[in-house]
């Protein structure tokens, strides 16, 4: 049997539960939000339910300073996009921001209380070789200089080589696709660059529409092997669904877009799991038309088993024996799905024997 659900699970699906909570409560609630990165989205969510009152004033001061932090990330996140913009600005481009960036220029709830370490936009993928020139002159290098994972992004990844910036060490990740070349699904960018949204005020900035957000986020934690922050990714697929689902034919929409993108499988994994980790309402018609991305059973019991560990925080209150187990297996599936088997024994082989050994000093 997988852990019980963690107290913070109990909270975020249910935040009235939270005014009965004794400190011993609070102090493994905080240690379980810290761990999943939500400290700064638990005290938005309190706050939003008018709750942020019936706490002890302890914890209380912490989600205070969390809620601070987050602000001023939101804030940084903004000036660096100028940045950004103001470096594009000349080439006449559109910029889709995603993820993180797109939710905070947005105004979306996943924003609150969102830290993430860079910035994600996407362009054609016609347009990369001028947009990175445009970058490396406003102060944007790259940071991988091994001549193997230049050739690793350029030639087979979504992206270029992630980027920092020399003086303010600001990362950015300049993508044309959402999922790898040598994936095994291949959604059109060109699909999500025409549906793409305009932001307000922001020439030549957009976000991908609602379904497409909610589809790259899906497909962004289901495809993933790095699951630190699973809980934090599902959580925002759970706050864009409650946001978007009051806008009328979203939900019909979502399901045909994922079709139109070959991306039934994690849409149906994201509405799964945040209905039983989060308890979003996902109308029953909706779970209905996603259904085409179900797995069969035997395989959809051995998800269900792994991801019941995965998603949950990284502390040691919310593991059993199971627990790295069903990481480790998650993280070999998350590169299955990006590399055909030759190419991905390639990879590994050159990543564990190759890149250390050039990275020894002679």
């Amino acid at each position: 049997m997988p852990p019980a659900p963690p107290l913070l699970l109990k909270v975020l699906s249910h935040p009235e539960q939270a005014g009965a909570l004794t400190p011993a409560d609070w102090d493994l609630l905080l240690r379980q939000a810290g761990s999943a990165n939500l400290m700064a989205a638990l005290h938005a969510l309190l706050q939003a339910r008018g709750l942020l009152a019936a706490i002890p004033a302890a914890a209380r001061e912490q989600l205070d300073w969390a809620s601070v932090l987050g602000e001023r990330h939101r804030q940084a996140v903004r000036w660096e996009v100028r940045r950004i913009r103001l470096a594009l600005r000349d080439l006449g481009i559109p910029i889709i921001l995603l993820k993180g960036a797109a939710y905070t220029l947005a105004g979306l709830p996943p924003a609150q209380g969102r830290l993430f370490s860079d910035i994600d936009i996407l362009v054609a993928e016609s347009d990369l070789d001028q947009v990175e020139a445009a970058l490396m002159l406003a102060g944007w290098a790259s940071t991988h200089h091994d001549a193997y994972d230049q050739r690793y992004y350029r030639e087979w990844m979504h992206e270029l080589p992630p980027m920092q910036h020399m003086r303010r060490e600001s990362l950015i990740d300049v993508h044309h696709a959402i999922l790898p070349r040598t994936a095994v699904l291949q959604p059109d960018p060109r699909l999500l660059r025409a549906a793409a949204v305009a932001l307000p005020d922001d020439d030549g900035l957009l976000t991908f529409a609602p379904a497409d957000m909610v589809l790259h986020s899906a497909t962004h934690l289901f495809h993933d092997g790095e699951l630190n922050n699973g809980l934090r990714d599902l959580a925002d697929i759970h706050g864009l669904l409650l946001h978007f689902g009051a806008q009328p034919g979203f939900w019909d929409g979502l399901a045909q877009r994922a079709v139109q993108l070959h991306l039934q499988r994690p849409l149906f994994y994201a509405l799964r799991y945040c209905q039983r980790l989060l308890a979003t309402p996902v109308p029953a018609s909706a779970s209905a038309a996603c259904d085409s991305g179900r797995p069969g059973a035997a395989l959809l019991a051995l998800m269900d088993a792994l991801f019941a560990r995965a998603l949950l925080p990284d502390h040691a209150s919310c593991q059993d024996a199971y627990t790295p187990a069903a990481r480790f297996l998650l993280y070999i599936r998350a590169n299955w799905l990006r590399m055909p088997p030759l190419l991905l024994a390639r990879h590994l082989f050159h990543k564990a024997f190759l890149s250390p050994r050039a990275a020894a000093p002679a």
